[in-house]
């Protein structure tokens, strides 16, 4: 027998992990997998990506992961975390060949992440007041806590950061400004905090939102551009909206977050415009194909910056596009898959021109059949809008910044406001804010209209009753008036601005005894306020000339 020398072993030349997955998971999955992080185990080595493995190799094969709802071709976005076709295929043959480690020289070094606050030492941090506790176990948990900054002066707000108590807790978070603290009464205790997703706060339809300030696991804080910081005045609270994962035990989360000032006010003012058709969102047991729509002319150029598309478990297709004066389409956003725990505001890598004329649309639709693995009630039943989890939403929200000199954020609400009403002409929100820009604009018989309807839908709402007031002194009509301010102050003891239209209102009619007596409160209430002060001392004496009169 001749003996056979023997063969040299053959190289492997297919993917390992130090040459080839290394580098996908170290740019698109460490960020979150690491220690102190969101995901539930660390993507750093080869020991740690060898126990899960198969794991990757399913959820990136399916797109569950990295989390990334826009579908490629429908919107440019910044930060875009989505696994290419070949860095797929390269895992699932990892994989498949027993996930080899190759060369430790091969693999690039790890990642390094700045620790802490990732913007650097925030010149302000507010902590939660008290912190909330987590159920082990049942369904997700909403829970909004109330921060109120400690500032003296107005500050120019040009970042913000969240940091959770416990980053395996607190799934994504948002914050609203609340100038008015109109949410403090929905405490329980003062610095409890209070549970749900609606934050449909009491405020000017002047006081405009502009910015989204919204924060998921992996995301770095969103620095405002030069000239497109936000005000924070003194006694403004802050409501931090967050929605908690429990996870399997009793535990306790009290989020901080950071805020970063600059000595720059604003020169440039985005709006914040939502579309939405909630009114038709009734969706039978078992229907897996509702939709609704909503359409919105815009009155002017604007720039779109950032998209927040929103719906809850049920939702399915999310789509917006806007078609061009012209007739022509430009995609906003489309996402095939919806899954409310990856929703995130999505910036575009460039600002997106919207000429005026063009029509932003939305289109969602919805699937409440046993067959959709999100869907909560097994069997399905019938769903409507609301803001509870169990309810549902279709929200299409868009930062734009509308083109021209100077802050034209009126113009672009108003005309949405006109829309809102158009869709439900009994609205109460729609119509108080319609009948504001109108007094503003000094149209009081339009004032008289809108609010009139506003007053109808929510006739204990004393904000109402005291603009439908302002509106009937204008146009003469004074005793009409006197009763709207005086419904007001009824409602409402402490509604100083009412007590202060009244008493304007009583002097014309010569009710001067009246007209004192609602400006002493007003003084009483505000000691400080000169021009309160001047109108009593002006009454007064008014009084005093009548009297000697009389004499």
């Amino acid at each position: 027998m001749i003996a056979l020398a023997a063969l040299p072993a053959l190289a492997w030349s297919g993917p390992t992990f130090a040459h080839d997955v290394a580098p996908i998971l170290f740019k698109n999955c460490a960020l979150c997998h690491r220690a102190g992080e969101a995901g539930p185990f660390p993507l750093l080595t080869y020991t740690n990506v060898k126990k899960h493995a198969r794991q990757i190799a399913a959820v990136t094969h399916s797109r569950y992961m990295p989390p990334w709802l826009p579908a490629q071709g429908y919107g440019e976005f910044a930060e875009e975390r989505r696994l290419t076709t070949q860095e797929i295929e390269t895992i699932q043959e990892w994989v498949k060949n027993g996930a080899p480690e190759g060369n430790p020289a091969d693999a690039p070094a790890q990642p390094t992440f700045t620790e802490g606050w990732q913007l650097g030492p925030p010149d302000l941090i507010v902590r939660a007041p008290r912190a909330f506790t987590v159920p082990a176990t049942g369904p997700d948990v909403f829970w909004n806590f109330i921060l109120t900054p400690d500032i003296k002066t107005r500050r120019y707000v040009r970042a913000i950061e969240i940091r959770p108590g416990n980053p395996r807790l607190l799934h994504h978070a948002n914050v609203v400004i609340d100038r008015a603290r109109s949410q403090r009464g929905r405490e329980a205790s003062p610095g409890a905090g209070f549970p749900g997703m609606d934050l449909t706060l009491d405020r000017s339809v002047f006081d405009l939102d502009g910015h989204f300030l919204f924060w998921k696991p992996g995301s770095v804080p969103y620095s405002e551009p030069e000239g497109f910081s936000w005000v924070l005045d003194p006694g403004n609270d802050l409501v931090l909206n967050t929605h908690i994962q429990p996870t399997g035990r009793v535990e306790q989360e009290q989020p901080v977050v950071g805020l970063y000032f600059t000595d720059k006010p604003p020169s440039h003012f985005p709006l914040l415009i939502q579309l939405e058709h909630d009114g038709l969102l009734d969706i039978p047991a078992g229907d897996r194909d509702f939709k609704i729509s909503d359409d919105f002319r815009l009155p002017l150029d604007v720039d779109v910056l950032a998209i927040y598309p929103h719906a809850h478990y049920l939702g399915k297709l999310l789509e917006a596009y806007a078609t061009l004066p012209g007739g022509s389409r430009k995609w906003l956003i489309r996402i095939t898959d919806w899954n409310l725990n990856w929703q995130a505001t999505f910036h575009y890598r460039e600002p997106l021109f919207l000429p005026k004329g063009t029509v932003i649309s939305m289109r969602y639709q919805y699937d409440n059949s046993a067959a959709n693995p999100r869907n909560p009630n097994q069997p399905p039943k019938q769903v409507s809008a609301g803001n509870r989890a169990s309810d549902e939403m279709g929200h299409l929200w868009l930062q734009v910044l509308p083109r021209g000199p100077g802050d034209r954020r009126r113009e672009l609400a108003e005309a949405w406001t006109r829309h809102q009403v158009e869709k439900y002409p009994n609205d109460f929100s729609a119509n108080l804010a319609l009948g504001s820009i109108a007094l503003s604009r000094l149209d009081a018989a339009g004032a008289v209209s809108a609010l009139t309807t506003a007053v109808r839908a929510k006739p204990a709402n004393p904000v109402a009753h005291n603009l439908l007031g302002a509106a009937l002194q204008t146009l003469g009509r004074g005793r009409e008036a006197i009763e709207q301010f005086q419904i007001a102050v009824q409602q409402k003891g402490d509604y100083m601005n009412a007590r202060y239209n009244l008493a304007h209102a009583l002097l014309k009619a010569g009710r001067i005894d009246d007209a004192i007596e609602n400006l002493q409160a007003v003084v009483n209430a505000y000691p400080n306020d000169e021009d309160a002060k001047h109108y009593l001392d002006q009454a007064v004496s008014a009084r005093g000339r009548m009297m000697g009169e009389r004499k």
